[in-house]
């Protein structure tokens, strides 16, 4: 677990919360416009919600130790290609690359792996390691910034890939090495076979409630410094501004297993995605002072870090672990792609709505939709109200 906890910061500290961090030295140096090089970005996402179905169905039968050691090398691989490219096209062909690092190394592999080897204790053990996780955008964004402050984006992206290299790689391949145990069995309602279950009404309408939660909350992740520029704030105070939402994760996290043992999965899906939507308001109806952007910030990061414990404990809280890696697969790929698509679509928006404190509040009505269909995952509840398929 230590090796996880370390690994979850570096590689979504570095390939994830570095990109908003460098993006406008990157259009600023090379010319290349900000929806093309966000759209790279998104490309990584697609191909990361796309190559996690398939990987989710390796860890299944293998383990995590080979996945999540190819893909660290991959990560580092595509950091040199991004840091390098003297093109467009190289740049986007790096980030996709950095997609399967992605699927590879973020929190779906990591949850597979602590849910199949703690279970039945397998909450505390994704609490410690999202705990972990996000201090990812605390450390990585102020980092980043100040390496940015003294080195190009290209240099300074070299920096961050040499420690990609050295934390992740040896860490998945020397510490994951348990033998990888038989799929638990479970309740009855866990006989239903993943096919069966992916197919089902309350799957698929968690699967589009979480997508429209998804796409506001990482548009917000990645529209949150431009807003910040936008409004007279420096670099730097943007930055420290996205990564104390880290420290807001963390404490989140630490909420999580009270709140769990307090409500049911359905009342807290529609809970903290509705909080959700509310400090993306809070975003977009607080130009300041500074020091209420760091106060929303970190309530902010609660939510986001509630939210990913949610979306960690959905599959089990419904329908136990037994195909635990192929249906997060199928349940984070339409999340996945949304969050692809929010960076691209918060920039390409933001224009032609006058700036991004409209943009955010057209996210937090997007969150609102999110919540008012969660009710509507319950299992039991959508069994006695509509008909199946």
């Amino acid at each position: 677990m230590p090796a996880l906890c370390a690994t979850q910061i570096v590689s979504w500290g570095i390939v994830y919360y570095a990109f908003p961090v460098l993006n406008p030295q990157i259009t600023a140096a090379t010319g290349w416009p900000t929806g093309a090089t966000t759209a790279a970005f998104s490309l990584g996402l697609v191909v990361s919600a796309l190559a996690g179905i398939r990987v989710g169905r390796i860890l299944d039968r293998r383990g995590p130790r080979a996945v999540m050691s190819v893909g660290s090398a991959l990560g580092v691989v595509s950091l040199l290609i991004v840091a390098t490219a003297p093109s467009l096209p190289v740049f986007f062909a790096g980030w996709a690359l950095a997609g399967l690092a992605m699927a590879s190394t973020f929190y779906q592999p990591a949850f597979a792996a602590l849910t199949r080897w703690w279970v039945p204790d397998h909450v505390r053990a994704l609490t410690i390691v999202t705990l972990a996780g996000g201090l990812a955008s605390t450390v990585f964004a102020p980092l980043t910034a100040a390496l940015a402050d003294h080195l190009s984006w290209r240099h300074t992206y070299l920096v961050l890939a040499a420690i990609l290299a050295v934390v992740t790689i040896p860490a998945h391949a020397l510490a994951l090495r348990a033998p990888w145990p038989d799929a638990p069995t479970g309740p009855a309602r866990t006989a239903e076979g993943a096919a069966e279950v992916g197919r089902s009404r309350p799957f698929l309408l968690l699967a589009v409630a979480f997508t429209l939660s998804g796409f506001a909350m990482y548009a917000v992740v990645v529209a949150l410094v431009p807003l910040l520029l936008e409004r007279g704030y420096t670099t730097s105070q943007a930055a420290w501004a996205l990564g104390i939402g880290g420290a807001g994760q963390t404490l989140g996290r630490t909420m999580y297993a009270a709140l769990a043992r307090r409500t049911t999965a359905t009342a807290r899906t529609t809970i903290l995605i509705a909080l959700g939507g509310l400090t993306t308001a809070a975003f977009a109806a607080a130009p300041g002072p500074y020091a209420l952007l760091i106060a929303v910030s970190v309530v902010a990061g609660m939510v986001r870090g509630k939210l990913t414990l949610l979306q960690a404990t959905a599959i089990t809280d419904r329908w136990g672990a037994t195909h635990y890696g192929r249906l997060s697969g199928l349940l984070a790929a339409p999340t996945t792609t949304a969050a692809a698509l929010a960076p691209f679509a918060g920039a390409a928006l933001a224009a032609p709505l006058g700036g991004y404190a409209p943009l955010f509040f057209l996210l937090a009505v997007v969150s609102v939709a999110a919540a008012l269909i969660a009710p509507w995952t319950d299992t039991a509840a959508v069994r006695r109200r509509l008909p199946p398929f």
